[in-house]
């Protein structure tokens, strides 16, 4: 399929973005000469979205935001362009509704800035100590199971933190994510606020539309589940409750010690009872503040926020970690359908996925995707597992969307189904990774092909290159971080393997560590877990249920125990090479700058 390459007309940039890219601009000028100290203009650089590489020199990652996921064609070819004119011709997908690209040289930054901001995009607080990008559902406003279209409540919120004074020395980043029901396919529970929709009955016995809003979630090396502020937060309370929260965490947030810095070490230290009294308090007396954001929020007041509703008749498709997936058909058409397209909004609408193998999307494809955009006038949104989805189809353009899609690479079914890895960049890029998370998601991904596995359904593999999770490690059926081993006096590139995590229905289970593996022989135990799982599930059973009947992490692990074995560097000199590496392995990890 050929694209003619499109550069997007510019437009100007609003005033306030202007400005952040003109004092970015001389900033950089002043580093290069010398006259800027280092540690200063890193917080500039990560507040404006600009992380470090391990690279080094004036090689960057640029990070764009996509507040709530939504992309329009004229941003997506911009990507393309940007992609192949700064970076190596391929931008990556995070778990966060972020495109990245890396080593692009840092002279070039502002012009990348000025680029992004002419399609009504930033990279103002994508990193750093700041409100990062405010994620929602990749189907609100399409779900069939949604309380509330929580579209415009995200972007509200992006709104009024972005640039807010509030945000921008915090002593540790702070994660806003919203989902639209209790399946929380948005992932609100492991963030620093979490905000899920909800329905209550009121004394009359009408229905209130509102939020239920949690509080301290994170992963990471400790990861902490998200704890429920109040029963019911109401529509007008939501904006200064999230306020509140804030204000609570930039007060008491540790700025001695950025390794218990975020969210989950306040109620470590504070307790929970004092936590919540405080954020209660503060919400009340936020009506006094000069800039209070009670009430509706003017874009959801324009946008509406009317959830898309159930169809009457029809099959509804499930969603969420651990649905049941089923591939009953040769036809390649019939199997895309039957894991990557979601039916049931009442509008009568469909949504389908494009899946983009561990987040990565070539300019060309980046095109591609624009112009089938345009053809079929969808609305398209970048998920959490690193996808795309169209939605707002309908049915007689489900064929025609597969077609296009499979032009380009995109249309094997991969939603919810074990090829769908998803992976940090790792030490590619990350300056802090240990392994290259990447290169053993693709020979996880190729195993599974080989064995026959990659579409067993209802079972997710996330990785990390470190203890971070910014791959999410802890909340995927199969999880893996990256760590070095030591094996006849060498290093080596290892993983701790974890087993069972889960977010959904308002609670999370974080991963249960099974056993460490040298890297090559993590692929081997994700598909004999894999095989296992499929060989003795039950109709319809999810993996975590799999996995408690099965004596856990642990009692699956004892089954994997010959893996975690080195040879001799003489028998496998491959074992002391990392995944994409030709030399021996060496955990070189630099200063934090706090990837994802």
């Amino acid at each position: 399929m050929t694209i003619t390459p499109i550069v997007p007309a510019p437009r100007d940039l609003d005033a306030e973005q202007q400005r952040d890219i003109e004092r970015f601009e001389a900033a950089v000028a002043q580093y290069l000469a010398g006259e800027i100290d280092e540690d200063v203009f890193r917080v500039m650089r990560l507040n404006n979205g600009i992380y470090g590489q391990r690279q080094g020199g004036i090689n960057q990652m640029v990070r764009i935001k996509f507040p709530a996921g939504p992309a329009t064609p004229e941003q997506l070819e911009m990507i393309a362009h940007l992609a192949e004119t700064y970076s190596r011709g391929w931008a990556h997908i995070t778990t966060r509704h972020n495109i990245q690209m890396h080593y692009v040289q840092l002279d070039k930054v502002p012009e990348v800035m000025r680029k992004v901001g002419s399609v009504g995009l930033t990279t103002r607080e994508a990193c750093g100590d700041t409100v990062r990008n405010v994620m929602a559902c990749h189907l609100a406003g399409a779900c069939p199971y949604e309380k509330l279209d929580v579209t415009p409540w995200a972007e509200a919120a992006f709104e009024h933190f972005v640039r807010n004074p509030i945000g921008q020395r915090l002593p540790r980043k702070f994660k806003i994510n919203f989902s639209g029901c209790e399946t929380d396919c948005g992932q609100a529970m492991f963030n620093d606020a979490g905000v899920v929709a909800s329905v209550r009955r009121r004394e009359d016995g009408t229905l209130e539309h509102g939020f239920r809003v949690f509080v301290a979630g994170g992963l990471g090396a400790n990861p902490h589940p998200a704890l429920l502020l109040e029963e019911f937060t109401t529509r007008e309370d939501l904006l200064p409750t999230l306020e509140a929260i804030l204000r609570v965490f930039e007060q008491t947030g540790n700025r001695d010690n950025k390794l218990r810095a975020r969210m989950k070490w306040v109620i470590d230290t504070l307790g929970w009872d004092e936590v919540q009294r405080r954020v209660l308090k503060l919400r009340s007396t936020l009506p006094a503040s000069s800039s209070w954001p009670g009430g509706i929020p003017a874009i959801v007041a324009k946008a509406g926020d009317e959830p898309a509703g159930r169809t009457d008749s029809g099959e509804i498709t499930p969603v969420g970690q651990g649905v049941s997936v089923q591939l009953l058909s040769s036809d390649p058409f019939q199997r895309w359908e039957a894991t990557s397209v979601i039916r049931g909004a009442a509008n009568g609408t469909v949504s389908a996925v494009a899946y983009a193998a561990l987040g990565d999307i070539t300019s060309d494809q980046f095109r591609a995707l624009a112009a089938i955009q345009r053809e079929l006038g969808a609305d398209v949104r970048l998920t959490n597992r690193q996808n795309l989805v169209f939605r707002g189809l309908s049915e007689s353009q489900v064929r025609p969307l597969y077609d296009r899609l499979e032009q380009i690479g995109m249309a094997r079914p991969g939603a919810e189904l074990a090829r769908d890895v998803v992976s940090c960049p790792g030490a590619d890029t990350c300056n802090i990774a240990v392994t290259q998370s990447r290169g053993l998601g693709k020979a996880i991904g190729d195993l599974l092909e080989e064995e026959g596995l990659a579409e067993v359904g209802g079972i997710r593999i996330n990785i990390s290159g470190c203890t971070n999770s910014c791959g999410q490690h802890h909340a995927s059926d199969i999880g893996f971080f990256g760590a070095e081993r030591r094996a006849h006096g060498q290093s080596a590139p290892g993983y701790q393997m974890l087993l069972g995590g889960y977010v959904g229905q308002e609670s999370i289970h974080f991963g249960d560590k099974a056993l460490r593996l040298p890297a090559k022989a993590a692929p081997e135990a994700a598909v004999r877990v894999v095989r296992r799982f499929a060989a003795e599930r039950e109709a319809g059973e999810t993996f975590r249920s799999w996995l408690d009947r099965s004596g856990g992490a642990k009692g699956v692990a004892a089954d994997l125990k010959d893996l975690d074995h080195f040879p001799t560097p003489d028998e496998a000199p491959h074992f002391f090479i990392d995944y994409d590496e030709t030399g021996p392995f060496s955990a070189e990890v630099g200063d934090s700058e706090c990837a994802v």
